[in-house]
Parts: C-alpha cells; sequence; structure tokens
C-alpha cells in the first residue's frame, strides 16, 4: 500500500528567471545545492523526457550511511516551471514542482512543491529524509542565486 504526502516552500532571490531555470533545470548542478546528493550522471533522456540522470544520495539511519541510487527525469523546462520525477525502487516517486514568478523591485519567487510516494512501512522515513534535504537547499538555493543577499529567504 502507497502512501502519499506534499509539502512545498518557497524561496525569494534577487536573479532571473533564466539563471533560476538554468540551475533548477540541470540536476547535474544539484549535488552543489542538496545536502544528500554525492553523485550526479547525465543519461540518454528518456521517452518524454528533456533530461535524465541517475543520482546516488547518501542517506542515514543512526549511525549507519548507505548509498540510495535512483533516475531522475526532467519533464518540463520552461521559462517559469521546472518538472521533475525521481524514481527508486521499492515504488518510491519524488515529483518536484517548481514555479518562478518575477516580484517587484527585481526579486524572483521560486515557489516549490514536493510530492512523495512511497510503500507505507517506508514512508516516514523518506518523507522526513525528503522534507528535511530539500528545505536544506532551499537555504542554499537563494545564496547560490542571489550573491548579494545577508542570509536565506527560505520559508515553508
Amino acid at each position: 500500500m502507497l502512501r502519499r504526502d506534499s509539502f512545498s516552500y518557497s524561496v525569494q532571490a534577487r536573479c532571473s528567471p533564466a539563471d533560476a531555470a538554468a540551475l533548477l533545470g540541470d540536476l547535474g548542478r544539484q549535488g552543489e545545492l542538496h545536502p544528500l546528493v554525492v553523485r550526479v550522471r547525465r543519461l540518454p533522456p528518456r521517452p518524454g523526457a528533456r533530461a535524465s540522470y541517475a543520482i546516488t544520495d547518501r542517506l542515514a539511519a543512526g549511525p549507519l550511511r548507505f548509498p540510495v541510487r535512483y533516475r531522475a527525469d526532467v519533464l518540463v523546462r520552461a521559462a517559469d516551471e521546472i518538472v521533475t520525477v525521481a524514481r527508486q525502487w521499492p515504488a518510491t516517486t519524488v515529483r518536484n514542482r517548481t514555479l518562478l514568478r518575477a516580484e517587484a523591485d527585481g526579486l524572483l519567487r521560486i515557489d516549490v512543491e514536493i510530492t512523495l510516494a512511497a510503500p507505507a512501512p517506508l514512508f516516514a522515513y523518506a518523507f522526513g529524509q525528503a522534507r528535511a534535504a530539500h528545505l536544506a537547499l532551499a537555504t542554499r538555493l537563494a545564496g547560490a542565486l542571489d550573491s548579494d543577499r545577508e542570509g536565506p529567504a527560505a520559508t515553508s
């Protein structure tokens, strides 16, 4: 039986939508931001995908650290939207929908919704790991896109 839940966050940065889309739409650059990613390898795109990647994360369970490998596809990479889907065995899927919106004073608002589905016995762990990692990524994202910022501007 699969369980599914979502969380979201927003980041503001002083950058162009094109700069944000270039960073967020290239999963090869996620190792710079995502605290769990240890390796990203570009693959030939799956049918219907703009780009595909093999990604290795390092997860923790108590004192143990172990690698988790999965495939991620960039399905949409537009000026104002990026959609990625990551799939890992057994039956775990993470869907990331990011919307980019220009705001006043040259700020860009980045709204992210993450939806995770996983088998019930794995769900709590997987969801907790995904949420913590993506909120850490949000904090790093603001700094990566806005070099003038005093501190992070991520909200959940």
